[in-house]
């Protein structure tokens, strides 16, 4: 018996001494700690184990074979967002390994809206491109829509200058076709509609913006692109205070200011901005204000806690459509007049709420559990007290009427993701989401609509390597309280074609096919006379979407071409169609379809180090296939879609040097189909030209210097007919650091 026990012990003993802890420590260039990377340790005997690095930088493992440990039979692979992917193999017993991340070139860069996880850009088969904290600092964008705009495949109208509506079209969608989502919490008004300009980037620390047909992972709205934004975590053992302002023309001044730090398993962001501006002309006035925080734990090695909470609140003034391509408002065009000037009385503000927690589990080896709980509170409010009696149609017809336009919209669930890792070949993604959309929406003074509705989603993609082929295939099926059951299917293929050399690099085809669809929004589907009836029916929009392209490599892949094809076939469009022709009452319903097709030529290089340059060009045609109730001409079967341009272009040159940096950003948009909706005849909008400056020059550790120039061209355009674009514009000021590292 004796001998039995001493046995027992020994094997023990052993099975002790043969199994080892492990920590890696990883850190970006500036040897500063990154949190929240993905760090996999892999060996030939064992399935991989994943951990996620905490606010120190550290992820641990624990019960690896202690012998293939010490035989170098262990590799490390570190995926973060931002940086190249890392791979290294363990050689030696370590109490901690420490990697350094370096900046990616444009063939390695980590994203992670493409798959939902941390993945290679050029192996998810997704036409996607981001802006990292550094070129945010260095462009200093005033909202989303200051730095979007210079994106591949973005083309931004906005109606007016600052605070007026800012749209996005991509791939020829409609503006309601981009998924837009700040710290895991989707942002739309249900049915897509988003204004940019009203999204402020204080302390983003990245943004991924993602094209194609995308709603097997994120559901309605993702019809032509995402666009997601990422805040700053707290990184800093000693707290870290930030604080700065600057000031420019047209009485612009800005203000802000943030308290970072992580101290043992805690990190902290909390921080707040305020801008104003009075534009250059009437009613021209931006006012807008950000609160927000960005709150983390790690409760132990496996297990983390994070809450986002964000208060935005701006007010601008609306002074409506007076300046069409260049015109005077006093000036006949076409021979007609067109007695235009801007309305000083109409304002609107928004008012909104975001929260977001989520708890995140990497356990069992292998799986990663994410579990987050949201709410978002949409506030808009839009005024013209009295109507502008001045403001006339082309026969003299009041065009400018008393409004009161009040949307209350709430959007609050529950969703859960799980990530599979079976293999280094191979990952799972699987998820379930439930949200209840209830707002009031419409005109207090004709009688408000209100609509409710619950939405239970579930999604699942598999993702493989074999070989050069790297494979993800998906979808997600929908039940809506509303519209029913709907299904939406997405595939991408990423081949290497071939392996290259110094100078020709490595050559990739990719292809991807998914349908996509958006949900209609309240008042289409709920409001009820005296203008409309409701539609119980109403069923969401849909795209049939597909692309094709070629990735070539140069100079080991520092140099990146790529040349994509894309095809959408929108259907079950949502127009209004009048019913009853007396009382001039109509209903919305899917009677409308359209096409797009185009390419995308973009060239993103790494010149040096720290010089790095995107470049892109589109091409885009569209076509109306089916209208059967057309406001006007333009809308006709076989007509283009309003202000999809054919062509426009895009360029962004950084530098981002440790002492100073330093950008140019340019955008081309050409000459697009538009209306001014008021019998004018004003049925385009021109073509224009604008490009941006920016850069920084640190005076010492603790303050640096900047200043930002848009359009510096000082070009008279309009992006929306008869909405002028505000004029050159600077900004110069300082921002300073006390404490931190």
């Amino acid at each position: 018996m004796r001998a039995l026990c001493a046995s027992f012990l020994l094997f023990v003993s052993f099975l002790v001494a043969s199994a080892a802890d492990l920590k890696v420590k990883v850190t970006d260039p500036q040897s500063a700690a990154v949190a929240g990377a993905q760090v996999s340790v892999l060996s030939k005997s064992t399935s991989q184990k994943i951990a996620i690095t905490t606010t120190e930088g550290i992820a641990t493992f624990s019960g690896l074979n202690s012998s293939e440990l010490s035989s170098g039979a262990f590799q490390i692979r570190v995926l973060a967002p931002g940086f190249a992917l890392h791979t290294s193999d363990v050689s030696a017993p370590h109490d901690i390994v420490t990697v350094q991340l370096h900046v990616a070139t444009a063939s390695e860069t980590v994203v992670v809206t493409a798959t939902r996880t941390p993945a290679l850009a050029e192996e998810t088969g997704a036409s996607i491109s981001t802006l990292e904290n550094a070129q945010l600092e260095t462009m200093q964008p005033t909202a989303a829509s200051d730095a979007i705009r210079f994106l591949p495949g973005a083309v931004v109208n906005t109606a007016g200058q600052r605070g007026g509506l800012s749209s996005l079209f991509v791939r020829g969608g409609d503006s309601t076709y981009n998924k837009v989502i700040v710290d895991g919490v989707t942002i739309n008004e249900p049915g897509g509609t988003f204004d940019f300009g009203t999204l402020p980037l204080t302390q983003a620390n990245r943004v991924e913006f993602l094209r194609g047909a995308q709603s097997t992972l994120y559901g309605s709205d993702a019809m032509t692109s995402v666009v997601q934004v990422f805040t700053r975590a707290g990184s800093t053992r000693t707290p870290e205070l930030r604080f700065g302002a600057d000031g420019g023309n047209f009485s612009t001044a800005n203000g802000y200011v943030s308290l970072a730090g992580a101290l043992s398993r805690f990190d902290y962001n909390v921080f707040g901005d305020q801008f104003n501006t009075k534009g250059s002309g009437i009613n021209d006035a931006y006012s807008d204000s950000l609160q927000g925080a960005n709150l983390g734990a790690a409760l132990n090695d496996k297990t983390s806690l994070r809450l986002h909470l964000r208060h935005s609140n701006s007010h601008t003034g609306v002074p409506g459509e007076f300046n069409f391509n260049g015109y005077d408002p006093l000036v006949p065009v076409n021979g007609l007049s067109q007695p235009l000037p801007p309305d000083p009385n109409e304002w609107s503000q928004y008012n909104n709420l975001l929260g977001n927690v989520e708890l995140a589990v990497a356990a069992p080896n292998g799986w990663q559990h994410r579990l987050s709980a949201f709410d978002y509170l949409y506030r808009y409010n839009e005024l013209n007290v009295n109507g502008d009696p001045s403001r006339v149609g082309l026969f003299g017809n009041p065009i400018d009427f008393q409004s009161h336009e009040v949307d209350r919209i709430n959007r609050a669930g529950f969703e859960y993701q799980g990530d599979y890792s079976e293999r280094p070949w191979a990952h799972t993604t699987v998820g379930y989401r439930v949200e209840n959309e209830n707002g009031f929406v419409g005109d207090v003074n004709f009688g408000q609509t209100h609509g409710q509705r619950l939405s239970n989603e579930f999604y699942a993609q598999q993702q493989f390597t074999y070989g050069r082929l790297t494979a993800a295939g998906g979808g997600r099926f929908i039940h809506n309280s509303a519209f029913g059951n709907t299904g939406v299917p997405r595939i991408a293929l990423t081949l290497l074609a071939r392996r290259g050399g110094e100078i020709l690099s490595d050559t990739r085809l990719h292809f991807s096919y998914a349908t996509g669809f958006k949900e209609p929004r309240l008042e289409e589907t709920y409001a009820g006379p005296p203008f409309s009836f409701a539609n119980p029916g109403l069923k969401p929009e849909r795209v049939r979407a597909f692309e094709t392209g070629i990735q070539q490599a140069f100079v080991r892949g520092r140099y990146i071409l790529n040349a994509t094809y894309f095809n959408n076939l929108f259907h079950d469009q949502i127009n209004y169609q009048e019913i009853d022709l007396i009382n001039f009452i109509g209903q919305y319903g899917n009677i409308n379809q359209a096409f797009a097709q185009g390419a995308e030529v973009e060239l993103q290089a790494k010149i040096r180090s720290r010089l790095l340059l995107s470049t892109a060009y589109t091409y885009t045609s569209t076509k109306i296939l089916n209208n059967p109730a057309p406001i006007d001409s333009q809308y006709n079967v076989g007509q283009p879609l309003l202000r999809r341009p054919k062509h426009s272009a895009t360029m962004l040159l950084s530098y981002l040097g440790n002492r100073w940096g330093a950008n140019l950003s340019g955008s081309f948009v050409g000459r697009r189909p538009d209306d001014d909706f008021f019998g004018f005849n004003i049925n385009h909008a021109a073509g224009y030209v604008r490009a941006d400056l920016g850069g920084w020059y640190a005076i010492n550790s603790r303050v640096t210097a900047y200043a930002n120039v848009e359009n510096a061209l000082d070009r008279r355009y309009s992006e929306v007919v008869g909405y002028p674009a505000l004029p050159l514009n600077f900004r110069a000021g300082f921002r300073f650091r006390i404490g931190g590292e």
